[in-house]
């Protein structure tokens, strides 16, 4: 099993297998006790000679990769991850509150309808009751007061309880719904007329929430379940797993809710890669690994 490392020994290594440390080696020292060198390990990888090889790699780096590059590669994907969670928030409060408000005005007469083995599939339910409507769950003040107050209620009503879900959660009820035609309902707010796409463009939008929630690696991140066509773009062997593609999406359902935060989204895009368009080593990752085009 390999042994942790000091930072110098990490430097030394970097140095050893062809890592320019062109900022010096107290700055480069500091990049190292900030970042850690293992996530530093993310953003080289590109730099590596047998990249994009996951298996039997060398880590030796290609002639002339400078720490510079790495670390100007780590903050761009820091500022893709700031610039995509406050718009990716927009589409989550909005999906939640029409599930909330379609749900509970189509079961005008059952306000825990999200509850209901009529409504939902048993997986669902099962899922509710074992991970979701937790002891947690009820100390949240306004579930807690509820039950306080109207104590033979098994929940609270669903503008209450499922305000409260994640947006891994609000997919999974929405998947999960029995009437096919609530769903699509949903979906036409969107002006997507098929409930499968919606549900394929709000998982990938889903998948790169939580990146961004964590603190993951996004610039390279591929999709665990190809995008699909629809109206938001035309998908091909070539974008369905890229970030580019899934961003392209995103700005898609964000118009649908406002067409200024959607100009605002592809504004911020834009702008942020164009920083590194004379740079031909971070516009060359840009494009190949991300699928963003420079020409757009």
């Amino acid at each position: 099993m390999k042994q942790a490392t000091t930072i110098e020994q990490q430097i030394k290594t970097l140095s050893d297998r062809g890592m320019l440390l062109d900022i010096g080696h107290e700055k480069t020292e500091e990049i190292l006790s900030d970042i850690g060198y293992f996530r530093l390990g993310f953003y080289s990888f590109p730099f590596e000679t047998s990249f994009p090889a996951t298996y039997n790699r060398t880590h030796q780096f290609k002639e002339g990769s400078k720490i510079s590059d790495v670390i100007k590669l780590y903050y761009l994907d820091c500022d893709l991850r700031n610039v995509l969670s406050k718009y990716i928030n927009r589409i989550e409060i909005n999906f939640r509150t029409n599930v909330i408000y379609k749900g509970s005005n189509r079961y005008i007469t059952c306000s825990t309808w999200f509850a209901n083995p009529k409504i939902v599939e048993s997986d669902f339910l099962n899922f509710f009751n074992k991970k979701v409507y937790n002891e947690s769950f009820k100390r949240k003040p306004i579930i807690r007061r509820h039950h306080k107050k109207y104590k033979s209620d098994n929940y609270a009503p669903a503008w209450k309880t499922v305000e409260y879900f994640t947006f891994g959660s609000i997919l999974k009820l929405f998947k999960n719904l029995k009437d096919e035609t609530l769903k699509l309902e949903i979906a036409f707010v969107y002006d997507i007329h098929n409930v499968n796409i919606l549900q394929n463009y709000l998982e990938s939008i889903h998948e790169i929430r939580n990146i961004c929630a964590h603190g993951g690696v996004l610039f390279d991140h591929t999709l665990a379940k190809a995008l699909v066509n629809g109206p938001a773009l035309t998908i091909t062997n070539s974008n369905k797993n890229k970030l580019y593609a899934t961003i392209q999406i995103t700005t898609f359902v964000l118009s649908k809710i406002s067409m200024n935060r959607s100009k605002d989204l592809e504004k911020e895009i834009h702008a942020l890669f164009a920083m590194y368009k004379d740079d031909p080593v971070l516009s060359n990752i840009i494009v190949k690994i991300s699928g963003y085009n420079f020409i757009n």
